[in-house]
């Protein structure tokens, strides 16, 4: 049952990949061209938001740090 299901399946998907293969081949090796996309996108003012929240955070992260070497070593005087 199970080898004439897979048969039948065979004999019907085969010629269509058959079919389709060329086309696959050529969309594959062509790819799409989105120089017109990506040319007109400017990060720059995104690179600089990041990098300025990452700034602000180790600032407060190294604020947070000293506080507590100097609560640190008053309690322990």
């Amino acid at each position: 049952m199970f080898n004439k299901a897979f048969s039948v399946a065979l004999a019907v998907v085969a010629p269509v990949a058959a079919l389709l293969a060329p086309t696959a081949a050529k969309a594959a090796a062509a790819g799409p061209d989105l120089t017109p996309l990506t040319s007109n996108i400017d990060f720059s003012t995104v690179i600089t938001a990041v990098l300025a929240i990452a700034g602000l955070m180790a600032v407060v992260y190294l604020a947070i740090k000293g506080a507590k070497i100097v609560l640190g070593m008053v309690k322990s005087a």
